[in-house]
């Protein structure tokens, strides 16, 4: 049976789905006697808004989540926040703010730095292109009709903000979100942490690539920060 005072709100991938992105997760969970809030970030599924928040102003959204699931739960409610990529980097963004005391752990799974670090590294390593105008001519149309710029938000920058602990996991052989993201990141945490690389695992691949590894580091990560 769910534990209604055991909550995880799930934060999904760039173009991705709630529903979709954690299909394979919601059974670890929901065994576990977890409830799982499953949100579609702005500019994606059933959401509105025009522009993607690459995590920089999705973090907001997650703290209204957060105060949303205190009010409908009640203030024993426990609170873990999962995100895949840039899920991933919307919690750890999120780990920046001040952070209700019903949180009680983060876990990002391939989340990167920010969305200007991660579109450079793209463009270097995948398409063979300069970085530059492409990525400033972005960044000022951004502010222009997105209202944020793409480096205002960094995770390596806001998890030395960080009270809540952080479980991180990425897989060794992402190409998309290149695996040094997260040891930097990692370095910058001030909070407690625990890191899980996948060898072998391309982007958000980890869990169906090692099941067993992950979800053992995802008990151990639960059962030092839930009460």
């Amino acid at each position: 049976p769910q534990d209604e005072a055991k909550m995880v709100i799930c934060f999904h991938g760039y173009t991705g789905q709630a529903m979709s992105d954690f299909c394979g997760l919601s059974e670890y969970y929901l065994t576990r006697g977890y409830s799982m809030l499953q949100v579609d970030q702005r500019a994606h599924g059933d959401s509105e808004g025009e522009y993607i928040g690459f995590g920089c102003l999705d973090r907001q959204d997650a703290l209204g989540w957060i105060n949303w699931l205190i009010q409908e739960m009640g203030q024993d409610v426990e609170i873990m926040l999962h995100g895949t990529s840039m899920g991933g980097a919307t919690v750890l963004m999120t780990s920046g703010l001040e952070l209700p005391a019903n949180v009680k752990g983060i876990v990002s799974d391939c989340g990167f730095t920010s969305p200007k670090e991660v579109f450079t590294y793209v463009l270097n390593h995948m398409y063979h292109l300069p970085a530059f105008p492409a990525i400033q001519g972005a960044d000022l149309l951004n502010r222009k009709l997105a209202g944020y710029g793409m480096d205002e938000c960094n995770a390596k920058y806001e998890v030395q903000k960080a009270k809540v602990p952080i479980l991180f996991i990425h897989g060794s052989a992402d190409t998309f979100v290149p695996c040094s993201m997260c040891h930097e990141i990692y370095d910058n945490c001030r909070s407690p942490k625990r890191k899980l690389i996948i060898e072998g695992a391309a982007h958000a691949e980890s869990y169906y690539k090692d099941m067993e590894t992950y979800e053992k580091a995802l008990t151990e990560f639960a059962e030092e920060i839930m009460q």
